[in-house]
């Protein structure tokens, strides 16, 4: 049984006088860069509503203040025709000796809305995370057999000589009788020797718990006394918002839900209050910290909580 998630509110709202930010700061993820200094990855859209993935610095401790926002993007939407044309998403962050490799989504607008592509792709920073170059122009990992709508949302970690994912894949779209369209995705599980050449068999990791079910997305994966814990966000009926998962796993293959056990939900009037997506889990000091999304996937910011045990 898990504890409860304090929550500490909305931290970080989209910087003003930024050209390249014009609303958002989704898909938060967190590296430790010293002392209680965290950096956050985060992806804010322009006027045309692309994404663009900046960072902001501050104190785990005392997230209010602010140390360091970027002035630039650190990445930015690919050339025309690429598979990060349309925007890019920070969704990982692994240090390898003095590198720091940034796994993050490349989309791409379908002919028809709300499709979309997305692929995954890799950059690499040898400046600790203040500049990145994209280690391919193409992804590390895109559609296939086992994926045929789209891969998305890496959680990537290293364990022992194992590097280990799971990501989000795409598994069809259906039209409603409305005819409007609505997208199927759960959480798969890959593995690679080096992080770049990533095998995957069509493991899912985590499935639809109900037909009430339709879309499984961002995952958050912590290793501790030799269990895998996994937070991941999830839609389901009636209320077709994310709310936040949880599981456990004894080998990071084969995982079982344990909903119940998430330690958080939605607040009424809060900038949660009808939806909580994208989490993203660290610890420091003995503890756990979740950055995450609330309402229009993160149109006014990422929160933080710390898990009371």
């Amino acid at each position: 049984m898990q504890g409860k998630w304090k929550k500490l509110g909305l931290i970080f709202q989209p910087p003003k006088g930024l050209d390249w930010v014009v609303s958002h700061c989704q898909l938060p993820v967190a590296d430790h860069i010293g002392g209680d200094i965290f950096r956050v990855y985060f992806a804010a859209r322009d006027k045309r509503q692309y994404s663009h993935v900046g960072f902001v610095d501050l104190d785990i401790k005392d997230p209010a203040p602010q140390r360091k926002i970027s002035q630039k993007p650190v990445l930015s939407p690919g050339p025309i025709g690429f598979f990060d044309e349309h925007g890019v998403y920070p969704s990982s962050i692994v240090t390898v000796g003095n590198k720091k490799y940034l796994y993050y989504i490349g989309w791409n607008q379908g002919n028809r809305q709300p499709l979309f592509y997305a692929s995954i792709g890799l950059a690499i920073s040898e400046d600790g995370g203040e500049t990145f170059t994209r280690y391919w122009p193409s992804p590390i990992m895109a559609r296939s057999q086992f994926d045929p709508c789209l891969v998305t949302s890496p959680n990537v970690f290293r364990d022992g000589e194992i590097w280990r994912m799971t990501y989000v894949s795409g598994m069809r779209w259906e039209e409603t009788p409305n005819g409007n369209l609505k997208s199927f995705y759960h959480i798969k599980y890959a593995e690679s020797s080096d992080g770049i050449d990533w095998r995957r068999e069509g493991k899912v990791a985590i499935d639809f718990a109900s037909s009430d079910e339709s879309n499984i997305a961002r995952s958050a994966v912590i290793k501790e006394a030799g269990k895998y814990k996994m937070w991941y966000s999830y839609i389901k009926a009636p209320h077709f918002k994310y709310r936040i998962g949880y599981a456990e796993s004894a080998d990071c293959v084969n995982w079982i839900r344990k909903d119940q056990d998430s330690g958080i939900d939605v607040t009424p009037d809060g900038f949660d209050g009808e939806m909580q997506a994208y989490p993203c889990v660290v610890r420091h000091e003995g503890k756990k910290y979740m950055f995450y999304n609330g309402n229009n996937f993160g149109k006014n910011g990422f929160g933080l909580a710390v898990l009371e045990e």
